[in-house]
């Protein structure tokens, strides 16, 4: 998993730092100016949620700089983590401990480790085929039948969430695209910019703009007006950057669009789960984010169409 450090990866990271560079600004003087009480709430998160980019940036650029396998183990400790916070708030019963064992323990570690061993037959059905077998096998095992289904089923989910999806932004590392060797580090760069700008510029254009709420139970913030001018400004950035990529400019402009409103609908149906267990945020670890699943929420969805449509088409 060699990684070459052109002037186009330089460029995407001068250009995320950049980006921070203007949003720090911007915070720090509106921190300055804003009087209202319900105002200065506002511009506290949104100065918290940039100092947490900071920090994120520069934990993901030193996972590059060590020429691949740090990013795999980077967005392993992130499933952890996201798997954690997704079973802590699904709890599940004393039976089912040691199959969690199984998933904390065997089921990461092991995706992970195929991805980094390029293992791409096994990667792709690993979890969804033996770990969920395997799962309410161990499971019932343990001979405790109440909320078998509903117990089984969530651990599944949290591993095809947390585990499964996500798994498949490192593994655009091991694609082998002909004429782009060593250079698949600037395809995650670009997935990760594309779909977490969406998610800001949604926020933004929801903030600024918003009127009608799309499904206001299940995400009372997302606007109609936010959502699409955020997903259609991500798309006009992700066609931008089609110099990064393998893609044409309308190819880019395509697959910007799809990763979009893939990681739309990831946001919507964690959303729908958060609500459903009467919580605002999966966790607290990243100030002004929530926990981890808050933050890659729209990744989750929007990572394995990324990663197929490269491979059957470029590949």
């Amino acid at each position: 998993m060699n990684i070459v450090w052109d002037r186009e990866i330089i460029a995407l990271l001068a250009g995320i730092v950049g980006l921070l560079v203007l949003a720090s600004a911007i915070g720090w003087v509106l921190a300055q100016r804003v009087q209202a009480e319900s105002g200065q709430a506002v511009v506290a998160n949104l100065n918290a949620r940039v100092r947490a980019w900071w920090i994120m940036t520069a934990v993901f650029t030193a996972a590059l700089a060590t020429g691949g396998i740090g990013s795999v183990i980077l967005f392993g400790l992130t499933s952890f983590i996201a798997l954690r916070e997704f079973i802590t708030l699904t709890p599940t019963r004393r039976a089912d401990h040691r199959t969690l064992f199984w998933a904390f323990f065997v089921f990461v570690p092991v995706q992970y480790w195929l991805v980094a061993t390029h293992w791409y037959g096994l990667f792709v059905i690993f979890i969804p085929v033996y770990a969920f077998l395997f799962v309410p096998v161990r499971s019932v095992l343990a001979g405790d039948t109440e909320d078998f289904l509903a117990r089984t089923a969530k651990i599944q989910w949290g591993l095809m969430v947390a585990v499964y999806c996500v798994s498949h932004a490192p593994a655009l590392l091991m694609l082998d695209i002909p004429g782009y060797a060593g250079e698949n580090a600037k395809l995650l760069l670009y997935l990760i910019v594309v779909v977490q700008l969406s998610d800001v510029l949604q926020y933004v254009f929801g903030k600024t703009l918003g009127r009608h709420k799309i499904v206001p139970k299940v995400s009372p913030n997302k606007t109609w007006e936010g959502t699409i001018g955020g997903i259609a400004a991500a798309t006009l950035i992700g066609t931008a950057l089609w110099w990064a990529t393998p893609f044409s400019p309308w190819e880019a402009a395509g697959i910007a669009l799809v990763v979009n409103l893939a990681g739309f609908a990831g946001g919507l149906c964690m959303s729908a789960i958060k609500r459903d267990r009467g919580i605002k945020d999966f966790g607290s670890l990243i100030q002004g984010h929530g926990g981890v699943l808050d933050r890659i929420d729209s990744l989750c969805f929007a990572a394995p169409l990324f990663f197929h449509l490269v491979r059957y088409l470029y590949t």
